[in-house]
């Protein structure tokens, strides 16, 4: 199963300067859960904007650059070859950016989407997608507090 995670502001900006735009605890919280002892596709920015390798995951980098190493990942040059380096039997996870939510998202077969009640200026968007081609399964919602400045809702869509 190919799942796309993401967490989208309700204009689908995703972030600015390869950086989040919000801090949301309880979505980490849940994006650990969800993704720990799995493999995990990002794109080089993606990857090179965490301050280490996530633990517990395999972590596949899409890059054009061609002598591109990160010490104990799987460096490949497109989503097909990213998805073809993952077990077929065990589900992965396409963790960003942009460009590649954009490329996954026809091979995807459900979105863990954290929707942000809140729009914001971004370089980066969540692709649109045709709600008819997909049903919410799970939804969660969450308000702000001491920890969240936004509220937000958990979302779960398949593939219909």
């Amino acid at each position: 199963m190919i799942t796309i995670i993401a967490a989208a502001a309700e204009n689908n900006a995703l972030g600015k300067d390869n950086q989040l735009i919000w801090h949301l605890p309880f979505d980490f919280k849940r994006f650990k859960e969800i993704t720990t002892g799995h493999y995990i596709v990002m794109g080089r920015k993606t990857f090179e904007s965490f301050p280490k390798q996530l633990p517990n995951r395999t972590h596949v980098i899409i890059t054009r650059q061609k002598n591109y190493k990160a010490e104990g990942c799987i460096i490949v040059d497109s989503i097909e070859k990213a998805i073809e380096n993952c077990p077929k039997r065990e589900e992965l996870f396409i963790i960003g950016g942009a460009e590649i939510y954009k490329q996954s998202i026809d091979f995807a077969d459900k979105i863990e989407l954290t929707r942000v009640h809140a729009s914001f200026e971004a370089d980066a968007y969540f692709p649109k997608f045709d709600k008819n081609d997909w049903k919410l399964v799970f939804e969660e919602q969450h308000y702000k507090d001491e920890k969240h400045n936004y509220d937000y809702t958990f979302e779960t869509y398949l593939k219909k």
